[in-house]
């Protein structure tokens, strides 16, 4: 089974792209030594890091049969910046993790590494390999990439660890949005749709002359509803989610009864009422309570954790520096906002 980068990349961080603005740091170049493209807090980032990216992007670009960017076009740019942010987050996440007291072991790498074999390669180290060289990635790449994820979901952990949510906080969710655990009425019919009343009278009549039971054959045979011809015309529809003229007549018929021709902006339907109709239900706050519950410590999760990229971001506004060429656009003033406000 093939798989790509983007499964071994630190995933956390590729989502925090969004969250980080891009800044043009707070050092100045000559603080960048020569074989860096940048440096975050003093620790530089090496541009062999930086040619691995742009060299797996080349290569992604090959397999998928489109011309790489050329250098100084727009869209190169925006790639270079994309690889330079990248590096530039995982520098501080690493830094930050140490700071955090997290420590990542090569064992931990090495179980991640065999996972990722297991799920993608059936633990053949053949087709691990074939993999890696398609995609223009040493195995070395691999593991750091694997080595930031950790990084990641360990940071995740820590930042979140105190989210808590109370019975309260589920019960209140549940009752402001109660409609979505409402179920509206709902019915068992089945109908022969056609596109002219000609023919739906036609139809109307044989199916009325046998009191339904030749239906189902005339619906195999006649209807233009591809989604239940083959199943006889039969479907279970719920109030108000069916075309208007149709959803008012299928709810009025008694148990059995074959309407007359519907007309309707799909043609005309034959409509015939196989059950009761079924009371609208409310699902009881027992029965998702759980669900619910695990929905909102997953936001609450995010939200901790969207509020502590923000802190970083401001921590180290004057602690990264960008080596000649490679310092990121200034970003874009919002409406009512100047650069000299941020």
């Amino acid at each position: 089974m093939k798989t790509s980068r983007f499964l071994l990349l630190p995933a956390l961080l590729v989502a925090l792209v969004a969250l980080l603005a891009t800044g043009c740091g707070g050092d100045s170049a000559e603080s960048v030594p020569a074989d860096a493209v940048a440096s975050v807090d003093g620790e530089p980032i090496a541009k062999t890091q930086f040619d691995q990216l742009i060299a797996q992007a080349k290569k992604s670009y090959e397999n998928q049969e489109r011309e790489f960017p050329q250098a100084g076009s727009q869209e190169y740019q925006t790639l270079k910046n994309q690889a330079v942010q990248f590096l530039v987050q995982r520098q501080q996440f690493e830094q930050e993790a140490e700071e955090l007291g997290i420590e990542i072991t090569d064992q931990q790498v090495e179980d991640r590494l065999a996972q990722i074999k297991k799920q993608y390669f059936e633990e053949d180290d053949k087709k691990y390999q074939a993999q890696l060289k398609e995609q223009g990635l040493s195995d070395e790449q691999v593991r750091n990439d694997i080595r930031a994820q950790l990084v990641s979901e360990k940071i995740f952990e820590a930042v979140t660890k105190d989210v808590q949510v109370s019975d309260e906080d589920v019960e209140a969710y549940y009752n402001e949005n109660k409609a979505n655990y409402t179920q509206p009425e709902s019915r068992e019919v089945r109908h022969i749709l056609v596109k002219t009343k000609a023919k739906a009278d036609e139809l109307h009549a044989q199916v009325t002359a046998q009191d339904g039971k030749n239906f189902e054959a005339l619906a195999k045979a006649n209807s233009e509803d591809t989604g239940s011809k083959e199943n006889g015309g039969k479907l279970t529809i719920s109030k108000g989610q069916t075309v208007a003229p149709f959803d008012k007549r299928a709810f009025e018929l008694e148990t059995n009864e074959i309407s007359e021709p519907v007309k309707t902006e799909f043609g005309f339907h034959i409509i015939q009422a196989l059950g009761p109709v079924e009371k609208a239900s409310t699902t009881p706050l027992k029965d998702v309570r759980d669900s619910i519950r695990q929905q909102l410590v997953q936001t609450k999760k995010n939200e901790a954790m969207t509020k502590w990229v923000d802190e970083m971001k401001k921590k180290y506004e004057d602690k990264v520096a960008y080596a000649v060429g490679f310092t990121p656009p200034a970003p874009v003033a919002t409406t009512g906002e100047t650069t000299e406000d941020r």
